[in-house]
């Protein structure tokens, strides 16, 4: 088979596309054909040696993926060869999704969505699974509470914003002024410009804030929070942050995503109730992971994605 893979850490041009040799199923796996991979800025932080969870090269990348089942390894049930599947194999261990067959384990797959084609679904998980993770088992969110989505036309962002409106929340949401408008199609009820307005002037009564970014939001975010409310942060929270949040009763929770059969299902649900798309600004052959990751690095709206 092809995979892209890399020998040194570096800038996009270290990925190079070479022939591997295909793998097989173990027990409880299932061997898939990708159609569709999704990239993720931890893809990049891992290609670059920033984020060393795949230890030193060789390695290939790669976590989101959509395809169609190849072969069953030993005592799996529920899928058969031909099925269409979808998930976020092993993260944060290799899944090598970068290729044009990988190993999962059973439990990491889901049925993909009917209603998205493989580009979509492939762009899905990591980001969606973010996205569900943080505003449901870590934030609790619930009908009628009032949400602040940072980065809202990102890769997490845009699924968090339409997850959330899903779930009955009032949501609130930052972007540049070129994604705006694109933030308001996904129905986010106030939309804030980031570049133009200081948010913690504009919201208010924040019930939970997902932070994607890092750095001053997390402290910053604390002024719209009610007392008693979530900060969800996908980026580590310093100890000052955690002090002034403590002294109003505010929950701080640092995530990390982690594999999940059951926000797959939940995911694939909503976008067959039409009620969560992905947006993939483009999409790109395996042989160009290398262009497909400096597209990424530009921070485009939505998802990135390679079709082997």
């Amino acid at each position: 088979m092809r995979a892209v893979t890399q020998t040194s850490v570096g800038g996009p041009d270290v990925l190079v596309l070479a022939d591997r040799p295909s793998p097989s199923p173990a027990a409880g796996e299932v061997l898939v054909r990708v159609k569709a991979a999704g990239i993720n800025p931890v893809d990049a932080a891992v290609r670059a040696g920033y984020y060393p969870l795949l230890g030193e090269p060789p390695f290939t990348l790669g976590w989101d993926i959509s395809g169609t089942v190849e072969a069953l390894g030993q005592g799996v049930s529920g899928f058969k060869v031909g099925d269409d599947v979808f998930g976020m194999p092993r993260f944060p261990g290799q899944a090598a999704a970068y290729a044009e067959l990988a190993v999962s384990p059973a439990g990491d797959l889901a049925p993909k969505p009917a209603a998205a084609d493989h580009v979509q679904a492939g762009a899905l998980p990591l980001a969606g699974l973010t996205a569900w993770q943080g505003l449901v088992r870590h934030g609790g969110l619930k009908p009628g509470q009032r949400a602040l989505i940072h980065a809202a036309a990102g890769g997490v962002g845009h699924l968090a914003v339409q997850i959330a409106k899903a779930l009955g929340a009032h949501v609130t949401a930052t972007a540049s002024p070129a994604k705006l408008d694109f933030v308001r199609s996904l129905g986010a009820d106030e939309v804030i410009d980031y570049t133009k307005d200081d948010f913690t002037e504009k919201a208010r009564q924040i019930d939970l804030v997902l932070d994607p970014i890092g750095g001053d939001h997390a402290d910053r975010s604390l002024a719209v929070l009610r007392d008693g409310g979530v900060l969800v942060s996908l980026l580590n929270v310093n100890d000052s942050t955690r002090e002034k949040a403590g002294e109003r009763d505010i929950r701080v929770e640092r995530m990390s995503v982690v594999p999940d059969r059951d926000g797959l299902v939940e995911l694939a649900r909503l976008v067959d109730a039409g009620k969560l798309r992905v947006h993939v600004a483009k999409a790109f052959p395996l042989e160009q992971a290398g262009e497909a990751h400096a597209f990424l690095a530009a921070r485009p709206t939505g998802k990135v994605a390679l079709t082997p």
